[in-house]
């Protein structure tokens, strides 16, 4: 099997940065409660600003793939990031919770690029029997990005007499980010294209999507999928907290713990799904996430810390290998595919808030019940829903 492994390991250090930037949102909206005095339904416009791009740019984004291709786009992508943190320094120069909330809609159309681009680009960087392996590859490294920033945003934010310093990091990923845009724009990332000529329309995408049953519903399981996601990681330190009586350090230990279980299980996957169809494993992770978001919900163990943390074993490899289910096998549609996919992550603005209501009138442990929903649409997709599943349901070699 032969993978385009240079191009790959580009791709890899740029979500290495994804994932740092993604993680951040965890960490901002406990330092923004406190530091603005929001309750948790205010704080979680953190998330609806930032998953509200989904909603906006998808199919502008697949426009300008079809047109100009991968590495352009990628490097659009980049580039808007390191603008988007670059906000930060107005936003704490005027001390504006709106300007933060800029910010983070900037740093997301960036963001959504890259999901829309590179997710469908690593696919193509080798044989398609590799698809799964490869995505899944890249996106370990946004996974260790996700362990590598509580523990050091959390220092970078709170200095030693409790200021928080909310933009301080945001800076370091600003210039980061701008030193991945030199690698980027001197290198020989292939500059290609989605493989079709035809018209770019967006009726004509929604008309040839409707021929790809598996494509639909995966739009379908990505909406609930990245709700919970959000859900999860927003609220992980405020349960901390709020139910266990953790410190924000200590809460953050925890956090990190999430996120390292989530890239090692992320590397095994990749192994994994040499043996284990895609489609089984996400059921099998999700029924295991249904059962560790009960025992978080309706029982104090003594070790609900150690539950929550162990979502991230099973979350894992949710994102990659959704996405690649729901693009697998549509050929040149890939590139307009990707982008309907992308439309589903505005699941990431739609439950956070959801949850906010719920955590204010009924506390934070009880409001984890809407990930736990979430997941159980996610089990059902993954053991019916999916090409294969309905190719053998409907008796189709």
């Amino acid at each position: 099997m032969k993978h385009q492994y240079k191009p790959l390991l580009l791709l890899s250090l740029m979500f290495l940065m994804v994932g740092a930037l993604f993680c951040m949102n965890d960490i901002l909206l406990p330092s923004l409660i406190t530091h603005f005095k929001l309750n948790y339904a205010q704080a979680t416009m953190i998330q609806f600003a930032f998953y509200l791009t989904y909603i906006v740019f998808p199919i502008p984004i697949a426009w300008m793939i079809h047109k100009y291709g991968y590495k352009v786009s990628l490097l659009v992508a980049v580039l808007t990031c390191a603008i988007g943190c670059a906000f930060f320094m107005p936003a704490k120069y005027f001390d504006s919770y709106p300007i933060v909330l800029i910010a983070i809609f900037v740093i997301s159309t960036g963001l959504t690029i890259i999901n829309v681009a590179a997710n469908p680009f690593a696919t193509l960087l080798g044989d398609p029997e590799g698809a799964h392996q490869r995505i899944n590859f890249v996106q370990v490294f946004s996974r260790v990005g996700y362990a590598a920033t509580p523990l050091v945003a959390t220092a970078l934010i709170y200095n030693s007499i409790g200021e928080i310093r909310y933009h301080f990091p945001y800076l370091l990923l600003a210039i980061s980010l701008l030193i991945i845009f030199i690698l980027m724009f001197f290198s020989h990332l292939p500059s290609m294209k989605p493989g079709d000529d035809e018209k770019f329309t967006v009726k004509g995408i929604i008309k040839e999507a409707k021929t790809y049953k598996h494509l639909i519903y995966g739009v379908w399981a990505m909406f609930f999928y990245m709700g919970a996601e959000a859900c999860t990681a927003g609220f992980f330190i405020p349960y901390l907290k709020s139910v266990l009586g953790f410190s924000d350090g200590k809460a953050a230990e925890y956090l990190t713990l999430y996120y390292i279980l989530t890239a090692v299980m992320g590397i095994i996957a990749v192994f994994i799904l040499k043996y284990i169809k895609a489609h089984i494993l996400v059921g099998l992770y999700g029924m295991g996430m249904i059962l560790f978001f009960t025992l978080c919900i309706f029982f104090n163990t003594g070790y609900n810390e150690l539950f929550l943390a162990g979502l991230g074993l099973f979350l894992s490899i949710m994102f990659p290998t959704i996405f690649s289910l729901a693009i697998e096998d549509i050929g040149a549609f890939t590139g307009k595919g990707s982008a309907l996919v992308n439309f589903a992550l505005i699941g990431g603005s739609i439950f956070p808030p959801i949850q906010g209501l719920i955590a204010d009138r009924y506390g934070v442990q009880l409001s984890y019940i809407v990930p736990l929903i979430c997941f159980v649409m996610i089990t059902i997709y993954a053991l019916f829903f999916t090409r294969e599943a309905i190719v053998k349901r409907n008796g189709q070699p």
